[in-house]
């Protein structure tokens, strides 16, 4: 039909996936759009089949549903280029019945010559009818003057407050989480968990969620903007467009992300594909929290049928300590990051996340004076490198270059390629002396000229 091709351009950005399969967009996405000083909050929704009784589309249409009871005008959009349905005239019906201003854009009338079809929709006994391409932007202008003039100011006012107040958050006090890792993991239902909401489409299909769904959550003065991503799968495995754009977008939100919790399932261990997630996640510069979720049924205490499954395909360890320390075998690379046991649903433990990201976020935004680290440098003995002489350097000095992730430069007397046992013992020291828990930290070698 179009709706998430009509939201990016009223966003003036591509927040939502596109693509020629049905069904793409599932959950309820938000995004500011400005039209003429006026501001507006646009709310782009999955298709609406009022009365199918499946899990997703019920789901959708509960999204819907909020999505509607928000709004303060609702705009339906059909396909220009194709007959009309039953399912849009049960649709229409039920808009007319919400009482709010209603319009119909008419989509894909890229030609003047096609206007004329639009007129078809007549029937669906909607007055404001509006021809659009929301692909080439043709008759967008005219839907948004029509709307804005059914909206009073003041509600615009409102909006455009909310949006000024989300672009001074954007500043040091919003901390970006993204919670990454493979399909089916619980990563949506610790969304509405950490939000308090139903904010995402939670079900046991795995690639349920395909957008990235993000809400903001205030604590104690600190702004927390939670972005849900796709589940992140092998090339291989993707084989619909919609799964492949999912996981695209869901790389892109990660590198935009300041922290990323990477969900592990617990009555699975780590698998190939968790690490692949975890090595991405860490060459990209995010700081990390490991979440092993679904550990009430690891540790003994969900479904009994569902713990002997577990037990017999994984043979998984049901303490603590011994599966932490599997977790750590596993993903040696994030010795760093913190380690965390949770139940997304029953909630056991998932406060401890909110400690563990104020923490891990002001740890990647430290930084230590030129002065701090050469005395400290004087105290590193690296005869215990273990690095072969041939590749010894000379170190002169260092200093911290950069914040996010913290990256030092060390000036020495080639311009070579750190071994990896130096980079490994420095780095370690680092962190002894200085902490920087949960954050990778990057080393540069430069010569001293």
């Amino acid at each position: 039909m179009g709706k998430s091709t009509l939201f990016n351009r009223l966003v003036g950005a591509r927040r939502a996936i596109v693509g020629d399969e049905p069904g793409i967009t599932r959950d309820r996405l938000y995004g500011e759009a400005e039209w003429c000083g006026r501001w507006l909050r646009v709310v782009d929704t999955g298709g609406i089949l009022p009365d199918d009784k499946e899990l997703i589309p019920a789901e959708i249409f509960r999204q819907a549903r909020v999505a509607l009871e928000e709004a303060a005008a609702v705009i339906m959009v059909v396909d220009g280029r194709t007959e009309l349905a039953a399912p849009d005239l049960e649709l229409a019906r039920l808009l007319q019945r919400t009482g709010k201003p209603l319009f119909l854009a008419v989509n894909k009338i890229d030609a003047p010559k096609l206007e004329a079809s639009a007129e078809e929709f007549r029937r669906l006994g909607i007055r404001e009818l509006y021809p659009v391409s929301a692909e080439h932007g043709a008759g967008v202008a005219e839907l948004l003057e029509a709307v804005l003039e059914k909206i009073p100011a003041a509600e615009s006012a409102e909006t455009a407050g909310q949006a000024e107040e989300a672009a001074e958050a954007a500043g040091p006090d919003e901390v970006r989480v993204a919670i990454i890792g493979r399909p089916n993991v619980g990563k949506s239902t610790l969304l509405n968990r950490l939000t308090g909401s139903t904010r995402a489409i939670v079900s046991a299909v795995p690639g349920t969620t395909r957008d990235a769904v993000d809400e903001v959550v205030e604590r104690d003065g600190l702004r927390y903007r939670f972005v849900d991503t796709a589940g992140i799968r092998r090339k291989g495995k993707t084989r619909l467009m919609a799964e492949k754009l999912s996981v695209v977008m869901a790389r892109k939100h990660l590198e935009s992300a300041d922290v990323a919790l990477l969900l592990l399932d617990a009555t699975e261990g780590v698998t190939a594909l968790d690490a692949s997630i975890a090595g991405y996640a860490h060459e990209s510069g995010r700081s990390l929290i490991v979440v092993v979720n679904k550990w009430d049924l690891a540790a003994g205490k969900g479904k009994k049928q569902q713990r002997q499954k577990a037990a017999a395909r994984h043979q998984l360890p049901t303490d603590q300590s011994v599966y932490e320390k599997r977790v750590r075998f596993a993903l040696k690379f994030l010795a760093y990051a913190p380690v965390l046991f949770i139940s997304a649903t029953s909630g056991r433990n998932t406060e401890a996340i909110f400690q563990a990201v104020e923490r891990v976020a002001r740890e990647r935004q430290k930084r230590v004076t030129t002065g701090e680290i050469n005395r400290f440098l004087k105290t590193v003995d690296f005869d215990r490198a273990g690095v072969p002489a041939a590749k010894k350097v000379k170190i002169f000095y260092m200093t911290q270059a950069a914040t996010a992730p913290p990256t030092f430069v060390l000036f020495t007397d080639k311009a070579v390629k750190l071994h990896f046992s130096y980079q490994r013992f420095l780095e370690n020291q680092i962190r002894r002396a200085f902490g920087f828990e949960g954050t990778p930290i990057w080393i540069k070698n430069r010569a001293r000229s």
